[in-house]
């Protein structure tokens, strides 16, 4: 049974912040790492992160240490176990006063386990038995909770004050410096497209996103920079197929780092993307983003902030999350013209803002 500790009143030295991945769950915790270190200035504040992932948070002025988890390493076998064990014995040499779990799943139970810190935190929502390996357990909100709201409320149980989210995202000067010249030729307004998906039920078809494109280019005189991870060339090959040859264009799929992936979204005017990580990262740095939602639930894992506008299928299983689907009824659902609504808002604000004003 876990000691009677009021979780409000920890003033710890050491702390370990565990949340591995994804791309989008990770920028959806960092308020939580923002809110800690406010709550406690002096603290050694260390995060355990995925490898590739990491870039999202080395040089981060809140945080003092980045555990690199390398989950290739960390396959099935006696080689596997062997990386997992000499792993795990690290993180208990790490002598953690408290040790908070934000992912909630078995691998990252196992290292909060590890750590051996005298108070392990997660949420009571955790799965595959992962809730056994704290001391502490935090009950989230009742009914519909956005992510990053369900990590608040660990910030807020340990003593910290959350009135408006924090996201962090780690973009150094040469980052904002390359943007910045890799996008000067370009004329402005800058839409950013994100064609891909790890889902193909949330790719919203390449040839739905070259119509708002091509709108976006005849009516406010749009550039058009595509991006996405190496996978998604094909997909963004098809865009520009679909798109034609006229329209300014840069494509930067596969060639960006995270970091100056978001650090082209924050120089450009709109970021227009399917539900995937570069989405949240767009979000992250600032920018103004518009969110195409199929079949999963915005209210749980979409954008967050006031410069977003979120598009969703009406569809009569929209919501499902399912991850493959022999009808994708959502896609054609979700017309172009909806999608096109939100997004001439969001540059016509654009364009309203840099408007002079009248004498």
């Amino acid at each position: 049974m876990a000691a009677p500790v009021n979780l409000a009143e920890l003033e710890p030295e050491r702390v370990c912040l565990i949340k591995p991945s994804a791309l989008g769950d990770v920028v959806h915790a960092t308020p939580v790492l923002a809110a800690l270190r406010d709550r406690w200035p002096h603290a050694h504040l260390a995060w355990v992160i995925n490898r590739g992932l990491a870039p999202l948070i080395n040089g981060l002025s809140e945080l003092d240490e980045v555990i690199l988890f390398d989950r290739a390493g960390s396959a099935a076998g006696p080689r596997g176990w062997l990386q997992a064990a000499g792993f795990f014995q690290s993180l208990r040499r790490k002598k953690f006063d408290l040790t908070i779990d934000l992912q909630g799943l078995l691998r990252s139970g196992l290292m909060t386990a590890a750590t051996r810190a005298p108070i392990r935190v997660g949420l009571t929502s955790a799965r595959e038995g992962s809730i056994h390996c704290y001391t502490h357990k935090i009950a989230p909100q009742p009914g519909t909770v956005h992510a990053v709201d369900r990590y608040a409320d660990v910030a807020r149980a340990l003593g910290a004050t959350i009135k408006t989210p924090r996201f962090l995202v780690s973009i150094s000067p040469t980052d904002r410096a390359w943007a910045e010249q890799t996008l000067a030729h370009l004329p402005g307004p800058r839409l950013v497209v994100n064609v891909g998906a790890r889902w193909v039920t949330k790719r919203w078809p390449p040839e739905q996103f070259a119509e708002v494109a091509r709108l976006a280019v005849k009516e406010h005189g749009a550039s058009i920079i595509a991006v996405g991870a190496p996978e998604d060339q094909p997909t963004v090959d098809a865009l520009r197929l679909a798109l034609g040859g006229d329209a300014p264009w840069l494509d930067l799929c596969g060639r960006t780092s995270l970091p100056q992936l978001a650090a082209v979204a924050a120089r450009s005017d709109v970021v227009l993307s399917n539900d995937t990580g570069p989405l949240h990262l767009a979000v992250a740095a600032g920018a103004r983003v518009v969110a195409v939602f199929t079949c999963t639930v915005p209210e749980l894992t979409g954008p967050y902030g006031p410069l977003v506008d979120v598009v969703k299928s009406e569809i009569w299983c929209a919501g499902s999350c399912v991850k493959t689907c022999s009808r994708m009824e959502c896609m054609t659902e979700l017309t172009v013209n909806r999608v096109w609504r939100a997004v001439a808002k969001q540059l016509d604000q654009v364009q309203e803002l840099r408007r002079p004003s009248a004498a």
